[in-house]
C-alpha cells in the first residue's frame, strides 16, 4: 500500500477494499474454517486500516472489521445461545515498542500491576459453564458480544473439559481454547486421505470443524484438547488474581496454559516473550503469539474494555522468520490415493526453535510458479510458526545451468505411468496395484458404490493388505485359498466370521459388471458412468478395447473420462488384473435385459424420498427396463424427478429449475403413454 500521505478521498477508496477484502477473509476464518492467507497477511492488511482510521476518524464506521469481534454465531452444531460475558478479542501488537508502551501505560495508570505473560493458543474459543459444580453449558465464541453456538454435547467426549468439580463455587464461567496437537491432527488427515475426503489445512481448521460437528463421535474420535486462559465470572467464592484462579482451577483438574510466567517489569515480560518465541517451535501444538495481560482483577475491571477489546491485555504476534537455505534433493512420494508429493530437501537451519529440512513442493505449478531447481537457493519460513514453507528462489545466487525441476511421467513407487488430470494440479500414478495407493483402492472396490462388500471394514483391508493377503483388487478373490490361515490369525475374526465374509465375497463374483467398473477406481467414474459404459460396449473387457473417440460417443462420457479410462487400461499391470479377474468367475458382462418398452429413450430420472409402494431399486429398474437412465443428483440433464414422502432438497432443486416432477402413479401411467 501506498504511504499514508493521501487526502481523504484515497483514504475513503483504500479503505472500502481493505475493509471488503478483511470481512471476507474474515469470514473463511472464523466461520468456514477455510482460511486463504496466513494470519499474518491478515493482520497487515488489519494494521492498514488502523493507520488509515486513526489519521481519517470520520472514516470509522460500525461496520469495519476493528469495530467486531470475530465472525458471525452459527447454527451448525446447536442452537444460538446468548453470552453471560462477551467473548472478545485481544488487541494485537508486533514489535518490542508496542508491548513496552502498552507496559509503560499500564504503569502509568495502576500501582505496581503484575503482568502474566502466556501462550496464544492457536484453536477456537469455548466458554464453559459450571453450576454448583456441574457442567451445563459449553458455548463458542460466534459473533463475539451476543450470541455463541451451544456445543455442550461435543465438549463433554473432549478429555480436557472437567464435567464436575469437587470444590465448586455457586457458578463458575471460565473461558479456553479447543486446538489439536500436532500428532493427533496428522492421523485426522492421514484417515481422511485413506478415505478419499478432504483433508485440513490445519491444526485449528480442524479443530474449528469438529467442534461444530453434529455427531459427537467424531469428536471424541479426532481428539480435540483444551486450554483454559480467563476466569469470566464467579458467584460464590472470590479471587484477587488471575495466577489465583489458574491454581484453583489446576486443583480441580482443569487444563489451563502452560509455562505461564509472572513479571513485574517491561524487561521481565520482553524475556518471557523472547523465550516463548524461541521454544514455540519445540511445542506438541500451535501457538499464533504471547498474551500480556493484567494479573489483578480489580485493575482490570478499572481498565475496563472497549467495543471489541479488553484494555487490560494485548496479544504479541511473532513477526515470521525467515532463513535461507539451498535444494540439495527434490524426493518424490506417491500418497493414498495416487497423488505424486514432491518434497525439497535441504540444508539444516533453525527456525522458530527447531531444526528444518524438508518442505513440501506442494505439486507442478507450484514448482513452476516458483521456478525452483535443484542447487537453487530459497527462502525458507514457518506457516503458522511451525509448517516449513519454501517463499521464494534467490535469484543472485542460483548457479549455472540449473534448470526448473520436473516432476518424471512415471511413479516412483512402482513404475507405472503418471498422468495428470486435466482441470486439476495433481500428477497421479494409474496403476491399480500400486503399493502406496492400495488401501484405499481396496477399501473403494469394497465400498457400497462398488462392489458393496457388507463386513469387509476398514479395519480388515488395512490388516490384509499390510500382511501380503492382497496386493491388487483381484487378491480379493483368493483370500479364500488362504481360509485356514486367516483363521488361525483372526484378522477377520474367529472360524465363523471368516467363513462369512468368505461367503459374502465368493457371491459378489455374480454381481453385475458396472459395479465391479466401479470399483477399479478409475477418476471420474462413477456408478451412473460404468452404468452407461456397460449398456453400450457391453463388457469390461470390451471398454478396455476402446479409443477415447468410442467412449465419448457414450452420453454423459466426456473426453476427460474417457482419457482416464484409457489411459488406465494402457497400463499392463492393470489388464493383468482384469484377466485374473475373468478367470476367477467375476462376472465383467453386462447381463442383457429385454427391454419392457423404449418410451423412456434418451430421458434422465431421478428418485427421492420414499414412494408408496416401489422401493428406490425397483423403480430404478422399472424406469431402465423402459429404456430410461437413471442417476444419483438433479442437474439441467434431469428430464424428470420422481419424488415420494420426504423428498427433501432434490425436489426444491428440480423446482428451481422447473424439472417435472413425477409421482409413483404418474410414473407408471407414462411408462403407459397415458399421459405425456
Amino acid at each position: 500500500m501506498m504511504g499514508y500521505e493521501m487526502d481523504i478521498n484515497e483514504a475513503r477508496k483504500t479503505l472500502k477494499e481493505l475493509r471488503e477484502t478483511l470481512e471476507y477473509h474474515s469470514n473463511l476464518y472464523y466461520n468456514e474454517d477455510a482460511p486463504e492467507i496466513t494470519d499474518y497477511e491478515y493482520d497487515m492488511m488489519m494494521q492498514q486500516v488502523k493507520k488509515i482510521e486513526q489519521k481519517f476518524p470520520e472514516l470509522i464506521e460500525n461496520t469495519s472489521p476493528t469495530q467486531h469481534v470475530g465472525g458471525k454465531a452459527k447454527r451448525e452444531a446447536g442452537v444460538l445461545v446468548r453470552h453471560n460475558v462477551p467473548m472478545l478479542s485481544l488487541q494485537d501488537v508486533f514489535s518490542k515498542e508496542e508491548v513496552e508502551a502498552f507496559v509503560t501505560e499500564m504503569q502509568e495508570k495502576l500501582d505496581h500491576p503484575q503482568f502474566v505473560v502466556e501462550y496464544k493458543i492457536d484453536g477456537l474459543s469455548m466458554s464453559l459453564r459450571y453450576e454448583n459444580g456441574n457442567l451445563v453449558m459449553a458455548e463458542t465464541r460466534g459473533d463475539g458480544i451476543e450470541f455463541g453456538e451451544d456445543v455442550t454435547e461435543n465438549a463433554k467426549v473432549i478429555d480436557d473439559v472437567v464435567q464436575t468439580l469437587s470444590d465448586a463455587p455457586e457458578y463458575l464461567e471460565i473461558r479456553g481454547e479447543v486446538y489439536m496437537k500436532n500428532k493427533d491432527f496428522d492421523e485426522v488427515n492421514e484417515r481422511q486421505e485413506l478415505l478419499g475426503k478432504k483433508t485440513f489445512a490445519n491444526p485449528r481448521n480442524c479443530a474449528a470443524g469438529t467442534l461444530r460437528q453434529l455427531d459427537s463421535a467424531v469428536v471424541k474420535e479426532r481428539k480435540l484438547s483444551l486450554f483454559i486462559f480467563n476466569l469470566q465470572q464467579v458467584r460464590g467464592r472470590e479471587f484477587q488474581t488471575h495466577t489465583e484462579a489458574y491454581e484453583y482451577m489446576k486443583s480441580q483438574g482443569i487444563t489451563v496454559i502452560e509455562n505461564y510466567k509472572l513479571c513485574n517489569t517491561f524487561d521481565e515480560v520482553w524475556e518471557a516473550i523472547s523465550f516463548i518465541g524461541e521454544n514455540r517451535g519445540n511445542l506438541s501444538y500451535d501457538i499464533d503469539g504471547a498474551v500480556v495481560k493484567i494479573n489483578s482483577y480489580s485493575d482490570r475491571e478499572y481498565l475496563g474494555n472497549t467495543a471489541k477489546v479488553p484494555r487490560w491485555a494485548v496479544a504479541y504476534k511473532y513477526p515470521p522468520e525467515e532463513k535461507e537455505t539451498k535444494i540439495l534433493d527434490i524426493e518424490l512420494s506417491v500418497g493414498r490415493t495416487g497423488r505424486i508429493n514432491p518434497t525439497a530437501v535441504f540444508e539444516p537451519i533453525r527456525l522458530c526453535g527447531t531444526t528444518v529440512s524438508r518442505a513440501t513442493l506442494h505439486n507442478q505449478d507450484f514448482i513452476d510458479d516458483l521456478d525452483i531447481g535443484i542447487g537453487d537457493t530459497v527462502l525458507v519460513y514457518k506457516s503458522g510458526e511451525i509448517i516449513p514453507r519454501i517463499k521464494s528462489v534467490v535469484r543472485d545466487k542460483r548457479p549455472n545451468g540449473t534448470v526448473t525441476y520436473q516432476i518424471p511421467d512415471i511413479c516412483p513407487v512402482c513404475g507405472s505411468k503418471t498422468v495428470r488430470e486435466e482441470n486439476t494440479a495433481d500428477i497421479k500414478c494409474t496403476s491399480a496395484s500400486c503399493p502406496a495407493q492400495l488401501e484405499r483402492n481396496i477399501i473403494n472396490f469394497a465400498g457400497r458404490d462398488a462392489m458393496d462388500l457388507k463386513g469387509f471394514g476398514t479395519v480388515y483391508i488395512e490388516e490384509l493388505v499390510r500382511k501380503g493377503y492382497i496386493r491388487d483388487i483381484a487378491d480379493v478373490f483368493c483370500l479364500k485359498e488362504h481360509r485356514d490361515e486367516l483363521v488361525e490369525s483372526g484378522i477377520i475374526g474367529k472360524e465363523k466370521n471368516t467363513d462369512k465374509l468368505l461367503q459374502v465375497i465368493e457371491d459378489a463374483k455374480n454381481k453385475d459388471a458396472d459395479k465391479l467398473f466401479t470399483g477399479f477406481g478409475i477418476p471420474n467414474v462413477g456408478k451412473s458412468a460404468a452404468k452407461a459404459l456397460l449398456v453400450h460396449f457391453g463388457s469390461i473387457e470390451s471398454i478396455a478395447k476402446a479409443s477415447v473417440e468410442e467412449m465419448t460417443e457414450v452420453s454423459d462420457i466426456g473426453e476427460i473420462t474417457a482419457k482416464c479410462i484409457f489411459t488406465y487400461f494402457r497400463e499392463p499391470a492393470n489388464l493383468k488384473i482384469l484377466e485374473r479377474l475373468q478367470s476367477y468367475g467375476v462376472n465383467t458382462k453386462k447381463e442383457e435385459v429385454a427391454l419392457a418398452s423404449s418410451v423412456f429413450d434418451g430421458k434422465t430420472f431421478v428418485i427421492t424420498g420414499t414412494l408408496p409402494t416401489m422401493g428406490r431399486k425397483e423403480a430404478a429398474s422399472f424406469i431402465e427396463s423402459n429404456g430410461g437412465k437413471v442417476t444419483g443428483s438433479v442437474s439441467k440433464k434431469t428430464d424428470y424427478l420422481v419424488a415420494g414422502e420426504a423428498a427433501g432438497s432434490k425436489l426444491d432443486k428440480a423446482n428451481a429449475l422447473g424439472i417435472r416432477v413425477l409421482s409413483e402413479d404418474e410414473l407408471i401411467k407414462l411408462a403407459n403413454k397415458e399421459e405425456e
